[in-house]
């Protein structure tokens, strides 16, 4: 039997993430130092500027499909992009600050020739911030049941009624999709997703207040709300499969950012250890200081190879729901914890607005709320054990 040798990354991938790396640490982390600890983004000029540095670097839009414009990476690939594209004060909920590219929701390549011209193409294209639009007032984690807001076909129009919550950026976007149920009677197939565009008579997106400071939440609302007969993505009744479609591959790469700014605080904590004293002797040589940081790094690494298993799979094509589970429910998790002993280590610095850290602990803590809270990702990983 041939011995395995182990796994390494290919050359390409790891020129890459250094490529990212060094990008982040040169250009953006010192942008963000001169602007608002808590701003929500980049000024347009800076966007504009880095942007067109990143594309002529060929680092744009690295994770859209090649004949649209990208990159073509896939879901382990990109998993390991963003870890360092994350690396950032701004990095949890916008890596690289935007500035290497915004994507679709993934549902819009199940979409018409048309609808992908005129909506994804762009949008590759250009960064333009979308929307999807699923949660409700009656739940977000089980989609087929909690999806109230109902599409009516009157003649060549959808009619669209309902409500909708938490939905990131929604004010500010280009476009968007729309979860709505079609057919009340068809339960989980009666479901059906919609393009739709601010600014459409009916539509109305109010921003919600929270701890987070980008990606702002929206309360929307639809009435009466009226959208063309081809804003259907796919067929009628499909919505459902494409809503899963895109929680379950979009959980590897919103993990993967959990695990960047977990590393990124991580490092700082180390860094921190070694130069500050206390009672005559370096927090290094503390065991508590010590202890809490193994920890730290035991976590960090069972968390990137959770991470990458699941990345693969749904790479080869397999069903990887169980896996997108473990590694957002374990990836959020650690990144609390990561993230808490990193201000722990820094003592009042750790809450002070001069460090990135205050805006993890607090953009952190809603991770294990988002994309699916962490006990209903354990019910998931607790019922593929009873099957």
């Amino acid at each position: 039997m041939t011995a395995f040798p182990g796994f390494t990354l290919p050359d390409e991938l790891r020129l890459l993430r250094d490529q990212v790396r060094r990008f982040i640490r040169e250009e953006i982390i010192p942008l963000e130092q001169r602007l608002d600890p808590d701003a929500p983004g980049i000024p347009d000029e800076d966007f504009e500027r880095l942007s067109a540095k990143t594309k002529a670097a060929g680092l744009w839009a690295l994770g859209a499909p090649e004949q649209y414009g990208g990159g073509g990476l896939d879901t382990f690939s990109m998993s390991v992009v963003l870890e360092e594209m994350s690396q950032h004060r701004m990095g949890l909920y916008s890596p690289g600050c935007g500035v290497f590219g915004r994507y679709p929701p993934p549902a819009i390549w199940a979409g018409s020739k048309a609808q992908i011209e005129k909506y994804a193409v762009p949008t590759v294209r250009e960064g333009w911030r979308t929307f999807f639009a699923i949660t409700e007032p009656s739940g977000g984690s089980d989609p087929a049941g909690a999806i109230q807001t109902r599409a009516e076909r009157r003649g060549d129009t959808w009619v669209l009624n309902g409500r909708k919550v938490f939905i990131s950026n929604a004010h500010n976007s280009k476009w968007g999709i729309v979860w709505a149920r079609t057919s009340k009677e068809k339960g989980r197939a009666g479901i059906s997703c919609f393009i739709l565009e601010p600014g459409t008579p009916g539509f109305t997106a109010k921003p919600i207040r929270t701890i987070r400071t980008q990606s702002i939440p929206n309360d929307v609302v639809f009435e009466d709300c009226e959208l063309p007969g081809d804003a259907l993505i796919g067929a009628e009744g499909q919505g459902l499969d494409l809503a899963f479609d895109l929680l379950v591959k979009n959980r590897f790469p919103y993990s993967a950012c959990n695990l960047g700014v977990a590393v990124a605080a991580h490092r700082m904590a180390i860094e921190h250890a070694k130069h500050r004293s206390t009672f005559g002797a370096p927090l290094s040589q503390r065991q508590a200081i010590q202890w809490m940081l193994a920890d730290a790094e035991v976590e960090l690494r069972a968390c990137r190879w959770l991470i990458w298993e699941g990345a693969w799979k749904a790479d080869r094509g397999e069903d990887a729901r169980v896996e997108a589970s473990i590694a957002k429910l374990y990836s959020s998790e650690v990144l609390g914890r990561v993230v808490d002993a990193a201000v722990q280590i820094h003592g009042g610095y750790g809450v002070s607005k001069e460090f990135p850290l205050e805006r993890w602990y607090r953009e952190g803590r809603v991770r294990r709320i988002g994309e699916g809270p962490s006990e209903v990702h354990r019910m998931v990983i607790a019922r593929s054990l009873f099957r």
